[in-house]
């Protein structure tokens, strides 16, 4: 009987605690600046959707028929635009980029939350810096490393100084978001670890890490998407060339290579098409991330 009446003051209480649409309607009637801040809400959430859906769509239209297996071969020349050299070009750059940039960022966000004192001065600097960078135009990251990697290193145009020029792109976009991801874990995580006689270091990889992983995947996720869209700062520091080279030869990306193909004006089509190529490689690398932090956070 007593759980009969508790499944009945249960399902009272849910009643109670839904509001419908006209319940809705009342309380803007009452309160109009509400029903106006909810319908302008609602208007730029359907814009936003539907701008995103559109340009899919249209990217998609657009590229899909052009989509032949001749884009795909090994070999690039002037009757054939293959897109397959810029491809592996792209894998190639993206893992070098992010086997350095990811776990700097990551111990360096990790050093500012969970080492570095309060109030410290060369904290407050190192965020200044890095908010700094993720601004500045990627044009000038480009000038950096044409002059410090092609020119001073010697590197000369080359995926090597292509992957370290993002490497200083990316880095203070990973180091931020990971630190607000780390900000994010409750105290109390660490508070339960430490009384239960965890180490420091313990209760960082082993509670607050894991925790923190889907906002730290989320800044990954922002740099792998800045690093295959680049094209300005790989002008200068990794070349266009249509070939796959080794680390110290030049090659163009496939953000570089549907540039080219656009600014020549001889094969509009082909850049179509390698836009669908980029937009599937970031979808398919966006569904990857999440399930991986679905499954450590369930871990």
């Amino acid at each position: 009987m007593q759980t009969n009446f508790a499944a009945v003051g249960s399902a009272e209480m849910e009643k109670r605690n839904t509001t419908t649409t006209s319940d809705h309607l009342r309380s803007y009637i009452h309160h109009p600046g509400s029903g106006i801040l909810a319908l302008l809400t609602g208007l730029a959430a359907v814009i936003t959707f539907a701008v995103l859906i559109f340009l899919v769509v249209y990217i998609l239209v657009k590229g899909i028929p052009y989509l032949t297996p001749s884009l795909f071969s090994l070999e690039y020349n002037s009757e054939n635009v293959s897109l397959m050299p810029s491809l592996i070009n792209t894998f190639i750059m993206t893992f070098m980029s992010l086997i350095i940039a990811a776990p700097l960022g990551i111990f360096a966000a990790i050093y500012l939350v969970e080492y570095a004192k309060k109030g410290n001065k060369l904290v407050k600097v190192i965020r200044i810096t890095a908010e700094t960078l993720s601004g500045i135009p990627s044009i000038v990251f480009g000038l950096f490393g044409m002059l410090f990697f092609v020119t001073a290193l010697h590197w000369g145009m080359s995926l090597l100084a292509g992957s370290f020029t993002l490497v200083i792109m990316v880095l203070p976009l990973i180091m931020r978001t990971s630190e607000e991801a780390l900000k994010a874990v409750p105290d109390s995580y660490r508070e339960a670890s430490f009384g239960l006689g965890a180490g420091k270091l313990r209760t960082i990889f082993t509670i607050v890490l894991p925790s923190a992983v889907p906002g730290i995947l989320a800044g990954v996720i922002l740099a792998i998407g800045r690093i295959i869209g680049e094209t300005a700062a790989l002008l200068y520091t990794s070349g266009t060339v249509a070939q796959i080279p080794d680390l110290m030869g030049s090659g163009r990306t496939l953000a570089l290579h549907m540039y080219v193909l656009s600014s020549e004006g001889l094969h509009m089509n082909e850049a179509s098409a390698t836009a669908v190529v980029i937009l599937i490689f970031v979808l398919i690398i966006n569904g990857l991330s999440s399930m991986l932090a679905k499954r450590i956070a369930k871990g």
